[in-house]
Parts: C-alpha cells; sequence; structure tokens
C-alpha cells in the first residue's frame, strides 16, 4: 500500500485512513473478468473521444489535455482522494501540530486523536468511494510511473460505480459510459485550456487554510462529527448538528474566500453539466432517458453525500451547485453566445461572483463591456 505518512504526528492518521476505508469498502457490482476488462477499455476510448467532442462544442483549446487518464477501483479512488486530502490540509495540519506541541502531553493526545480521526475519515471515504463515478483531480500527486505534467492533474474514472449505476438506471452502458466522460472531460479542459485556473484555486484554498486558527483538539473533534454525521454514526437533530469544520474556523477573510470558490465550484460543475447535455444529442442517442433518470436519482440520493460535502468542504449543497451553475451557463450563452460566454476564462476577475452565479445578466452587465 502506498504510504501516505502521518501516524502519530499528524491530526489525522491518513495510513489508517486509507486502511480503514479499504477495508470497509463494499465490493462492485458482480463481472466477469472480461466484462470488466471491456469497461475499462470503453471508458478509456469515451475519454479520448470526449476530448475532441467537449472541444468542439466549448471552443476551448486544451492542447491535447496531456494528462493521464485513469480507469480505477474503489480502492484506487480512496488511495488517490487521501492524498489529495493530505495535500490540501497539510498547511492546517502543520499549524495545528505546532500548536500542540507547545501544550503539555500535547505529543501524546496528538498520536491518540490521528488514530481515531484517521478511523473516521477512512469511514467517510469509504461511504464516498461506491458514490463518484469520475473526478478531475486538480491537485493531484505524480502519478507513478508517468512523467510530471505541467499543471499536474489527472482525470479518474471509476469504473465499478459507472457499470452500478448503468445497471441501477436501466440505460444502455455505451451511452451512460461515454455521457459520464463528456462531463469529466470537461472539468479536465476547464483546467487544461485555462492555465491559470488550477493556480488561481489552489491560492484561494490555501489563503482560506492559512486563515485557520481553532484549538486543535476543537478542530479534530469537528473532522469526526462530520465523518459521523455522514456515515450515519453521530445523530441528524441538536443545537450542534449543523456546525462543521468551516463553520469554527471561518474569520470575515475566510467567508469571502469562501464566497468566491463557491461561485468558481457552481461555475465548473455547471459548465460541465451543461456540456455534456449539449454535446449528447449529437453523439448519445438515448441522452435525455439518461438524464431524465440520472436528475431524479441524483436529487433522491442527495442529501448524504450533500451533507458530507458541505460539512468536510464548508460549500453550499453539491446539488445546488449543479442546478445555479447550469442555469448561469445556459442563460450567459443564450444571451452571449458561447464565444462571449468564455469570456469567463479570461481572468480570475472574469470568474463570476456567488451574487452573479444567481443573477447571471449582472455578469454580462460587468464582463461583456469591459472584455470588448
Amino acid at each position: 500500500m502506498t504510504s501516505f505518512g502521518g501516524g502519530g504526528t499528524d491530526l489525522v492518521d491518513w495510513n489508517l485512513a486509507v486502511s480503514t476505508a479499504a477495508r470497509m469498502t463494499r465490493p462492485g457490482p458482480e463481472v466477469s473478468r472480461d466484462e470488466a476488462r471491456a469497461a475499462v477499455a470503453e471508458l478509456r476510448r469515451h475519454a479520448e473521444a470526449a476530448q475532441l467532442h467537449v472541444n468542439g462544442f466549448t471552443g476551448l483549446d486544451n492542447g491535447a489535455a496531456d494528462t493521464p487518464v485513469l480507469v480505477v477501483d474503489r480502492p484506487g479512488w480512496i488511495r488517490a482522494n487521501v492524498a489529495g486530502f493530505r495535500e490540501l490540509l497539510s498547511p492546517v495540519m502543520v499549524r495545528m501540530r505546532e500548536r500542540r506541541s507547545t501544550v503539555p502531553g500535547g505529543a501524546a493526545l496528538t498520536a491518540v486523536g490521528s488514530k481515531v480521526t484517521g478511523v473516521e475519515v477512512g469511514m467517510l471515504m469509504s461511504f464516498l468511494s461506491s458514490r463518484v463515478l469520475g473526478q478531475y483531480e486538480t491537485f493531484a500527486p505524480p502519478t507513478a510511473g508517468l512523467p510530471a505534467r505541467p499543471g499536474g492533474g489527472r482525470l479518474l474514472l471509476v469504473a465499478p460505480n459507472i457499470v452500478q449505476v448503468e445497471r441501477e438506471l436501466a440505460v444502455k452502458p455505451h451511452d451512460f459510459r461515454l455521457w459520464v466522460c463528456l462531463h469529466e472531460e470537461t472539468h479536465r479542459t476547464q483546467f487544461t485550456a485555462v492555465p491559470w485556473l488550477r493556480d488561481h484555486m489552489e491560492g484561494e484554498i490555501q489563503g482560506f487554510l492559512k486563515e485557520s486558527d481553532v484549538d486543535p483538539g476543537t478542530l479534530v473533534e469537528r473532522f469526526r462529527q462530520a465523518a459521523q454525521s455522514v456515515t450515519g454514526r453521530a445523530p441528524e437533530s441538536g443545537a450542534d448538528s449543523g456546525r462543521g469544520l468551516v463553520d469554527l474556523v471561518q474569520t470575515p477573510r475566510q467567508r469571502e474566500i469562501l464566497d468566491r470558490l463557491t461561485a468558481v465550484m457552481s461555475l465548473l460543475e455547471g459548465h460541465a453539466d451543461y456540456v455534456m447535455d449539449g454535446v449528447g444529442p449529437a453523439i448519445v442517442p438515448s441522452v435525455a432517458e439518461i438524464r431524465e433518470k440520472f436528475t431524479r436519482r441524483r436529487a433522491a440520493g442527495a442529501g448524504r453525500l450533500d451533507r458530507a460535502l458541505r460539512k468536510m468542504l464548508g460549500m453550499d449543497a453539491k446539488l445546488r451547485q449543479y442546478q445555479e451553475g447550469e442555469r448561469f451557463v445556459r442563460t450567459v450563452v443564450e444571451q452571449a453566445g458561447m464565444t462571449g460566454f468564455n469570456k469567463v476564462w479570461t481572468s480570475p476577475n472574469t470568474l463570476p461572483t456567488k451574487e452573479e452565479i444567481t443573477d447571471p445578466e449582472k455578469w454580462v452587465a460587468r464582463v461583456r463591456p469591459a472584455a470588448g
């Protein structure tokens, strides 16, 4: 198993999180070896084909998107995301560790707390690992055996989950797999065609984390409560049930950063939904049926997943991001065309604000005259 560091010196034992998640993760749907190989091969083909379709529809040039495409199973997704969590949380973890080192017995408390939190985080990752279909890892560490790419990032497609959902929805596998690849390829295109976007988001996230100034023990406890709430091991009612990590660590500056991050995430998710449905009719014959069934499934199953994302990341509900973001993109394209919409990628100053996501006309009025 890949080592992610941690152990008793971090506030989260990341190795224990991985092993716990792997142990608790449910097996995927039953498939023969030939079926599995065929699914993996088809997903790779679709990922390559989706690149051309997304480029043509969006007008964005991703420079051949020279980033890895990995078709993974659930344990593979867990390892990748725990590594990403560790990278993003590293600055705040270092600060918390330094603070605790000055407290009598702090090292011992950290060692014990990291084990407990590692188990809780592992439970959360196990829960999520059976639900994610694909993901563009913006801040992925280098992939073993592959050369480093400028800007980083890699595309993950979780084969067992895609097969499971296509069976649950009773849709055509070929169409559904291509439809999923269109969504994830749009995310890859967003970051490879817009070189400044990754650094901008990383700066925002790190700025948010650097503003964190909370007692280490309290932070760990919030991490545990968030994990417990999504895995069904904590009550949903009570005066404290609505509070997560971000509720405790927010400063006025953090709230400003969070508003900007929420707007960007809504834009990225909404854009991906708009593109996958816009491209769909030409190459995915059953796209209307897939969208109808998938939307019903997303709404019905959104509760726990959304609570996890809100509590762990401090974002608005994921479902709401899809809806508001897609509405923003659709409205701007209707008013300004795809070329006009693509001014959104000009610089951080042309990204929509949280207010503009829900009122696209304000973005059009602000950006179009300035952008020419």
